[in-house]
């Protein structure tokens, strides 16, 4: 199952059946479900459901809060349904959103052990990871990583550490908006919801990025880093800025007040330089 170039990355409740449907027209190679999606799957399947072909992606199942034996029967369900539709994406969420947070790391291992034993192909789990030792641990255990608030600068030093052969499909913010002050407002608006998390402001450290950058929301360079605007050419060339990095696949998220008008602007420009066919 291929994912091709460029998916487009949704919020479960920013996303329908027939929004989904309008994606897979467009030849989007894949569609990310985000915001934690619950672990019986079923409102993941329900999209599913609603197209025809494209690989659906959770981005992420957070580890703390479902077990992973209850996703694995959830994973085995939809694949028996829908085979070679659904991948399987994991990861740890954030320290200040979970009680009983603890060692990241040892969390993961033994999640994916409880996915391996439960026979989930590691094929098909795709991994939430951001620093070195996370990405190690994608390259080794499970299909790839899927970074999320990066830029192609963390994508290069993605690719360096998991080396050939795994997939990367960092997420990308966007807004199709030639009105700078607007759409650098409206990126500012979700990208300083980030910027309070440990993880995500770690990672940008290490990117190169300065403490300075994180005050009042974000830098205007930091913002429009995380959250790409202009013209849809503008917006374009960004997103493939990820791929000249290494990434095998971007997960796009239009912010903008209309999704769809905004993938479907986007689609025009980037599907014809598709790696793969859908």
């Amino acid at each position: 199952m291929e994912l091709g170039t460029f998916g487009a990355w949704r919020s479960l409740r920013s996303i329908t059946p027939a929004m989904a449907g309008e994606i897979e027209k467009m030849g989007y190679g894949a569609i990310w479900i985000g915001g934690s999606p619950p672990g019986d799957l079923e409102a993941v399947e329900e999209i599913i459901d609603a197209t025809e072909r494209i690989p659906i992606v959770t981005g992420i199942v957070n580890m703390w809060r479902e077990q992973a034996s209850a996703v694995a029967r959830s994973y085995h369900r939809v694949e028996s349904r829908h085979p070679g539709r659904f991948w399987l994406g994991v990861g740890v969420g954030h320290r200040e959103s979970v009680e009983q947070y603890r060692s990241p790391m040892e969390k993961i291992s033994e999640y994916l052990g409880g996915l391996s034993t439960a026979e989930v192909p590691s094929e098909r789990v795709v991994l939430a990871a951001l620093g070195p030792t996370a990405l190690r641990i994608a390259a080794d255990r499970t299909a790839g990583a899927h970074p999320y608030l990066t830029t192609p600068r963390h994508t290069r030093m993605a690719r360096d550490i998991i080396g050939p052969g795994r997939l990367l499909a960092p997420e990308q913010k966007i807004t199709v908006d030639e009105n700078l002050e607007r759409a650098r407002a409206a990126g500012r608006v979700i990208v300083k919801r980030y910027l309070r998390l440990a993880n995500y402001r770690n990672n940008l450290l290490r990117e190169g990025w300065e403490e300075t950058d994180f005050a009042d929301g974000g830098s205007d360079e930091l913002v429009d880093s995380l959250s790409l605007h202009g013209s849809a050419e503008t917006v374009a060339q960004g997103i493939r800025s990820h791929v000249a990095a290494g990434a095998d696949h971007v997960c796009v998220q239009a912010i903008g007040d209309d999704p769809v008008l905004e993938y479907r602007a986007l689609a025009e420009l980037l599907l014809d330089q598709r790696s793969t066919s859908n």
